[in-house]
């Protein structure tokens, strides 16, 4: 496992639209699940720990998200024969198992994460309505320990989002295993 941390993009970056389908074989595209008010975008996978350790809180937060008037989707791009935890398969369970209530996409060619210069799992990014990137960072001050959070940095960018305010100063990277790239 080699840990990695998100790389700093440019903020109001215009971010690609992609389109994806989920496990089950239904397509989707970024500009169809993105909200009124933007997109949050996830990428992670069902082994990592450190992608493990935040997928309650994403869950948890996407219906805040959703009331905010933001779409949200997560991206699987360690779509790898080395990684058979993480196969399309493996998805649908976890998407059932978790009862993930919003798209969990599987990235099988690894051109959407190259497009997002995604690094680690999880490595989020919140869009604006007009997918100009507005946050690149982490959830949250701990990710190991969900009881020790003292900062939670992507709900106040949302809550900055949606509020029409300015993108937070301080972004810290997220950090995760790195995507399993296939060469």
């Amino acid at each position: 496992m080699a840990l990695l941390e998100s790389i700093s993009i440019q903020i109001n970056t215009q971010m690609p639209d992609f389109t994806l389908s989920d496990p089950f074989g239904k397509s989707f595209t970024a500009s169809q699940i993105k909200g009124k008010k933007g997109l949050l975008v996830v990428f992670t996978c069902n082994h990592c720990p450190y992608a493990q350790a935040v997928w309650p809180r994403v869950i948890r937060l996407s219906r805040y998200v959703k009331e905010a008037g933001i779409g949200i989707a997560a991206v699987n791009p360690n779509i790898n024969p080395s990684y058979p935890e993480d196969a399309s398969e493996k998805m649908a369970d976890k998407i059932k198992e978790w009862q993930i209530p919003f798209p969990y996409l599987v990235d099988e060619t690894q051109e959407t994460a190259r497009l997002y210069q995604a690094q680690c799992t999880p490595d989020i990014y919140l869009l604006n309505s007009k997918m100009e990137l507005f946050y690149h960072g982490r959830i949250d001050d701990n990710w190991k320990d969900e009881s020790k959070v003292t900062h939670h940095e992507l709900k106040n960018a949302i809550d900055a989002l949606v509020s029409e305010q300015n993108s937070p100063a301080s972004q810290y990277p997220s950090m995760g295993c790195s995507i399993k790239w296939m060469e």
